[in-house]
């Protein structure tokens, strides 16, 4: 296991790299993100892509062009190069705006972490979201702020959300139904937890730091170590 960050750059709407990256981070451009990169002076380990958006291959020393004709995303593939570096956790920037279908395409890859025991987080201006799959995510105290939290899988059972204005208890959530919108922080700390299901969740950037996820086999992962 890579006890560090993966940070997949793409090429959609690029509302700042606020990432701060260590000896154990590795960062993975992905088609036209390997722009993204070099004006912000950020040098990839790996660059993955059919490049059809870059519009050429580049001459960078860890490549892996695609076929376009392909099942995968460029993004999901340049996921699973990381998923065989042994990351855990991943960040995804320039992953949001554009075309739609991308956005969508990519909150798809935060469920797989979840479901298959990882965490992910897509940065999206002053928000980000995130998945967890029978599991609890602590969330630091904040004075103020919206937290969203919706259904992701048909339904979720044993919905838990703690410290906020608006709770509920062992409450069932569906995916048709958006009860969970715009709940508001009041001064504490707080929790969002599921027993069985996946949770979509969209929080203030600033928390990011601090959240602590514990999946259901009882392992902790905070967003800043795998």
């Amino acid at each position: 296991m890579a006890h560090g960050i993966c940070y997949l750059v793409g090429a959609g709407e690029n509302t700042g790299l606020d990432f701060t990256l260590s000896e154990n981070d590795y960062v993975i451009a992905v088609d036209g993100g390997l722009t993204v990169l070099e004006k912000a002076h950020i040098t990839p380990n790996l660059v993955v892509g059919d490049f059809d958006t870059l519009g050429y291959c580049p001459t960078h020393p860890n490549v892996i062009r695609l076929n376009p004709i392909k099942d995968d995303t460029d993004t999901l593939a340049a996921l699973k190069e990381g998923i065989l570096e042994g990351f855990n956790l991943f960040h995804f920037y320039c992953g949001t705006g554009g075309r739609i279908e991308h956005t969508i395409a990519n909150i798809q890859l935060l469920a797989f972490l979840s479901q298959n025991g990882r965490q992910g987080f897509l940065h999206d201006g002053n928000s980000v979201l995130t998945t967890i799959t029978n599991g609890k995510l602590t969330i630091p105290r904040k004075k103020a702020g919206l937290i969203s939290v919706f259904s992701y899988t048909d339904e979720c059972q044993g919905v838990n959300l703690q410290g906020l204005k608006y709770e509920l208890t062992d409450a069932v959530l569906h995916s048709t139904f958006p009860l969970g919108i715009s709940n508001e922080f009041k001064d504490t700390e707080s929790s969002v937890s599921v027993r069985k299901g996946t949770l979509l969740v969209v929080l203030p950037k600033d928390v990011v730091g601090g959240l602590l996820y514990m999946p259901s086999h009882g392992s902790t992962i905070p967003p800043h170590l795998a």
